[in-house]
Protein backbone atom coordinates (compact mmCIF):
# COMPACT_ATOMS: atom_id res chain seq x y z
CA UNK A 1 0.00 0.00 0.00
CA UNK A 2 2.13 2.86 -1.59
CA UNK A 3 1.85 6.31 0.10
CA UNK A 4 3.15 10.28 0.04
CA UNK A 5 5.18 10.77 3.08
CA UNK A 6 5.88 14.37 3.64
CA UNK A 7 8.73 13.95 6.21
CA UNK A 8 10.22 17.83 6.55
CA UNK A 9 10.34 19.22 10.00
CA UNK A 10 7.65 21.59 11.55
CA UNK A 11 7.39 24.94 10.63
CA UNK A 12 8.63 23.86 6.62
CA UNK A 13 5.46 24.02 5.10
CA UNK A 14 3.67 21.10 5.95
CA UNK A 15 0.28 22.49 7.00
CA UNK A 16 0.43 24.11 3.18
CA UNK A 17 1.71 20.94 1.29
CA UNK A 18 -1.15 19.32 3.17
CA UNK A 19 -4.02 21.81 2.14
CA UNK A 20 -2.56 21.69 -1.28
CA UNK A 21 -1.98 17.91 -2.08
CA UNK A 22 -6.15 18.19 -0.53
CA UNK A 23 -6.96 20.68 -3.41
CA UNK A 24 -5.40 17.67 -5.76
CA UNK A 25 -7.77 15.32 -4.53
CA UNK A 26 -6.31 13.45 -1.97
CA UNK A 27 -6.75 11.89 1.30
CA UNK A 28 -4.60 13.79 3.82
CA UNK A 29 -3.85 13.34 7.31
CA UNK A 30 -1.34 15.98 8.56
CA UNK A 31 0.21 13.67 11.95
CA UNK A 32 -1.24 10.30 11.94
CA UNK A 33 -1.25 8.35 15.04
CA UNK A 34 -3.30 4.90 14.38
CA UNK A 35 -2.66 1.91 12.11
CA UNK A 36 -6.16 3.20 10.55
CA UNK A 37 -4.93 6.71 9.96
CA UNK A 38 -2.08 5.55 7.66
CA UNK A 39 -4.45 3.40 6.36
CA UNK A 40 -6.98 5.70 5.50
CA UNK A 41 -4.86 8.62 4.07
CA UNK A 42 -3.24 9.13 0.59
CA UNK A 43 -0.71 11.35 2.03
CA UNK A 44 0.85 11.90 5.50
CA UNK A 45 2.61 14.86 7.05
CA UNK A 46 4.33 16.19 10.12
CA UNK A 47 4.49 13.78 13.12
CA UNK A 48 5.79 11.05 13.22
CA UNK A 49 6.63 11.17 9.84
CA UNK A 50 9.84 13.39 9.66
CA UNK A 51 11.29 11.18 12.66
CA UNK A 52 9.79 7.45 11.56
CA UNK A 53 10.42 7.91 7.90
CA UNK A 54 12.93 4.62 7.81
CA UNK A 55 10.11 2.60 9.85
CA UNK A 56 7.53 3.83 7.50
CA UNK A 57 9.48 3.31 3.89
CA UNK A 58 9.85 -0.72 5.37
CA UNK A 59 5.84 -0.50 6.20
CA UNK A 60 4.85 0.94 2.73
CA UNK A 61 6.94 -0.22 -0.25
CA UNK A 62 6.46 1.62 -3.30
CA UNK A 63 5.92 5.41 -1.31
CA UNK A 64 7.11 8.42 -2.27
CA UNK A 65 8.68 10.81 0.40
CA UNK A 66 9.17 15.00 0.06
CA UNK A 67 11.71 16.90 2.26
CA UNK A 68 11.01 20.44 3.07
CA UNK A 69 13.30 22.74 3.45
CA UNK A 70 13.65 26.37 4.43
CA UNK A 71 15.64 29.36 5.42
CA UNK A 72 17.12 28.54 8.51
CA UNK A 73 16.88 32.55 9.27
CA UNK A 74 13.27 31.95 8.35
CA UNK A 75 12.93 28.67 10.14
CA UNK A 76 14.72 29.46 13.73
CA UNK A 77 12.00 32.04 15.13
CA UNK A 78 9.16 29.85 13.66
CA UNK A 79 10.44 27.12 15.07
CA UNK A 80 11.41 28.95 18.47
CA UNK A 81 7.77 30.25 18.67
CA UNK A 82 6.25 26.55 18.09
CA UNK A 83 7.76 24.51 20.67
CA UNK A 84 7.65 27.25 23.35
CA UNK A 85 3.80 26.75 22.32
CA UNK A 86 3.68 22.97 22.56
CA UNK A 87 6.76 22.46 25.59
CA UNK A 88 4.28 22.48 28.81
CA UNK A 89 1.94 19.85 26.12
CA UNK A 90 5.10 17.40 25.27
CA UNK A 91 6.48 16.77 28.37
CA UNK A 92 7.15 13.25 28.87
CA UNK A 93 5.26 12.78 32.32
CA UNK A 94 2.51 15.79 32.55
CA UNK A 95 2.34 16.64 28.62
CA UNK A 96 -0.88 15.94 27.43
CA UNK A 97 -0.01 15.48 23.64
CA UNK A 98 -0.23 12.38 22.09
CA UNK A 99 2.34 10.14 23.11
CA UNK A 100 3.40 9.17 19.55
CA UNK A 101 3.50 12.83 18.81
CA UNK A 102 5.64 13.25 21.78
CA UNK A 103 8.20 10.49 20.89
CA UNK A 104 8.27 11.91 17.77
CA UNK A 105 9.00 15.29 18.97
CA UNK A 106 11.53 14.25 21.56
CA UNK A 107 13.28 11.90 18.84
CA UNK A 108 13.69 14.42 16.33
CA UNK A 109 14.47 17.65 18.89
CA UNK A 110 15.04 16.79 22.58
CA UNK A 111 12.54 15.89 25.58
CA UNK A 112 14.34 18.97 27.76
CA UNK A 113 12.62 22.13 25.93
CA UNK A 114 13.31 24.57 25.32
CA UNK A 115 16.44 24.76 22.74
CA UNK A 116 18.65 27.52 22.20
CA UNK A 117 19.48 28.82 18.75
CA UNK A 118 22.68 26.78 18.05
CA UNK A 119 20.83 23.55 19.17
CA UNK A 120 18.03 23.83 17.06
CA UNK A 121 20.43 24.60 14.17
CA UNK A 122 22.26 21.45 15.12
CA UNK A 123 18.47 19.26 14.99
CA UNK A 124 17.80 20.71 11.90
CA UNK A 125 20.96 19.88 10.00
CA UNK A 126 21.29 16.32 12.09
CA UNK A 127 17.98 15.40 10.35
CA UNK A 128 18.47 16.87 7.06
CA UNK A 129 22.24 15.06 6.96
CA UNK A 130 19.90 11.52 7.79
CA UNK A 131 17.14 12.06 5.50
CA UNK A 132 19.46 12.95 2.46
CA UNK A 133 21.87 9.82 3.65
CA UNK A 134 19.14 7.48 3.60
CA UNK A 135 17.71 8.46 0.67
CA UNK A 136 20.15 8.67 -1.99
CA UNK A 137 20.13 8.18 -5.13
CA UNK A 138 16.81 7.20 -5.16
CA UNK A 139 13.93 8.21 -7.30
CA UNK A 140 10.69 8.25 -4.69
CA UNK A 141 12.69 11.30 -3.15
CA UNK A 142 12.45 14.97 -3.58
CA UNK A 143 13.14 18.04 -1.55
CA UNK A 144 11.74 21.06 -2.10
CA UNK A 145 11.59 24.57 -0.71
CA UNK A 146 7.75 25.87 -0.96
CA UNK A 147 8.40 29.49 -0.75
CA UNK A 148 10.08 28.81 -4.08
CA UNK A 149 7.68 30.22 -7.42
CA UNK A 150 7.58 26.80 -9.59
CA UNK A 151 7.44 23.96 -6.10
CA UNK A 152 3.64 23.22 -6.08
CA UNK A 153 4.46 22.56 -9.91
CA UNK A 154 7.51 20.17 -9.31
CA UNK A 155 5.72 18.34 -6.68
CA UNK A 156 2.72 17.98 -8.56
CA UNK A 157 4.85 16.50 -11.25
CA UNK A 158 6.86 14.07 -8.67
CA UNK A 159 3.50 12.69 -7.96
CA UNK A 160 2.00 12.73 -11.27
CA UNK A 161 -1.08 14.57 -10.25
CA UNK A 162 -2.46 18.06 -11.65
CA UNK A 163 -3.19 21.07 -9.63
CA UNK A 164 -5.55 23.87 -10.54
CA UNK A 165 -5.40 26.04 -13.34
CA UNK A 166 -3.38 28.72 -11.78
CA UNK A 167 -2.93 26.70 -8.45
CA UNK A 168 -0.25 28.11 -5.81
CA UNK A 169 1.05 27.00 -2.63
CA UNK A 170 -1.57 28.37 0.04
CA UNK A 171 0.34 30.31 2.99
CA UNK A 172 -0.94 28.88 5.95
CA UNK A 173 0.37 28.91 9.39
CA UNK A 174 2.04 32.37 9.30
CA UNK A 175 3.52 34.11 11.77
CA UNK A 176 2.36 33.06 15.11
CA UNK A 177 -0.51 30.83 13.81
CA UNK A 178 -0.25 27.30 14.06
CA UNK A 179 -3.89 25.83 13.98
CA UNK A 180 -4.57 26.68 9.98
CA UNK A 181 -4.85 22.86 9.68
CA UNK A 182 -7.27 22.35 12.25
CA UNK A 183 -9.32 25.30 11.10
CA UNK A 184 -9.63 24.24 7.48
CA UNK A 185 -12.28 22.15 6.48
CA UNK A 186 -12.58 19.68 3.74
CA UNK A 187 -14.08 16.26 3.03
CA UNK A 188 -10.57 14.82 2.41
CA UNK A 189 -8.97 15.30 6.16
CA UNK A 190 -8.54 12.40 8.08
CA UNK A 191 -8.51 12.12 11.69
CA UNK A 192 -5.15 11.21 13.17
CA UNK A 193 -6.63 9.50 15.83
CA UNK A 194 -9.01 7.17 13.28
CA UNK A 195 -9.88 3.93 14.96
CA UNK A 196 -9.88 0.45 13.22
CA UNK A 197 -10.10 -3.29 13.82
CA UNK A 198 -7.09 -2.78 16.29
CA UNK A 199 -9.31 0.30 17.82
CA UNK A 200 -6.60 2.87 18.28
CA UNK A 201 -3.42 0.96 18.09
CA UNK A 202 -0.26 2.07 16.30
CA UNK A 203 2.72 0.01 14.53
CA UNK A 204 4.70 -2.28 16.87
CA UNK A 205 8.18 -0.37 15.76
CA UNK A 206 10.64 1.35 17.86
CA UNK A 207 12.82 4.37 17.11
CA UNK A 208 16.63 3.76 17.86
Amino acid sequence: MSKIFIIGLPRTGTTSISVALLEMGLSVAHTAFTKKAFEMADAISDAPCFSDYKHLDQLFPNSKFIYLTRELDKWLPSITMLLGKMAPRLDSKTGVFHPILKRSFHHTFSANLPLSESELVECYKRHEQEVRSYFKNRDDFMSVDVSEQDSLLKISQFLGLTPKDGAEFPKLNVGRNVASWREYKHPNKINSNLAGVEHRKYFDYVLQ
